[in-house]
């Protein structure tokens, strides 16, 4: 009997050394390596796939692309001597972002589509801007400010105006990027006006849009 427990407490200690962990310098440095691969491959999972979703980085472009509503204009000198309201009818917007400027601003590119209703007749114009944004997109702050300065061409003008205009906006938004993969939303409202650069006519407007905003 004694035997048989001595036999089975000899077993016992020989299987528990067996699972005990292997210390030593050998087993730490295995140990370490590992844990490295791991943090090096966590690290590229990192850069594949950015933690943030409403910044980017200074390389990094967007396209925004939105439709929006005049919510008030007022005309004067567009087809008549006198002031007119409610002539900005709806329009395109589509900005591009071209660089950050430092850690202060992104530099866009701004192209806007416009339809009016001028003195009982229909005008349509196409913008394009140098837009100034701030803060920059890689900033994560989610309300930018900015402001867009630039040639317009009417594409339909009414009879006797000029066919190009001096356009440029003020303009508040909140924007958040890669909600869904590589695409967000925005929402923007501020100020739309032009003035004609070879007769007197003018328009000051405000507006409100919002469209899909996509990172590349």
């Amino acid at each position: 009997m004694n035997k048989i427990i001595y036999t089975l407490l000899i077993f016992s200690a020989s299987v528990s050394m067996a699972n005990a962990p292997k210390v030593g310098k050998n087993a730490a440095a295995k140990y370490f390596q590992a844990k490295g691969v791991a943090s090096e491959s966590d690290a590229e999972n990192v850069d594949r796939h950015p933690s943030s979703i409403d910044s980017l980085g200074d390389q990094e472009h967007y396209l925004a692309v939105g439709i929006g509503s005049f919510t008030q204009t007022d005309s004067y000198n567009w087809g008549q001597s006198t002031k007119e309201e409610d002539v900005g009818k709806f329009g395109i917007d589509m900005t591009y972002r071209l660089a950050q400027e430092g850690y202060l601003f992104d530099r866009a590119l701004r192209v806007s589509y416009n339809e009016f209703k001028a003195a009982g007749e229909r005008a349509t114009k196409l913008s394009f801007m140098y837009a100034a944004t701030l803060p920059d997109a890689g900033s994560k702050f989610p309300l930018y400010f900015g402001l867009a300065a630039g040639p317009g061409v009417f594409l339909k003008q009414l009879s006797g105006e000029s066919a190009l205009s001096l356009d440029y906006q003020l303009f508040l938004g909140l924007r958040l990027f890669n909600l869904f993969e590589k695409t967000g939303f925005y929402v923007e409202g501020g100020m739309r006006n032009h003035l004609h650069l070879t007769t007197d006519g003018q328009l000051n407007g405000t507006f409100i849009s919002a469209g899909a905003v996509f990172t590349f």
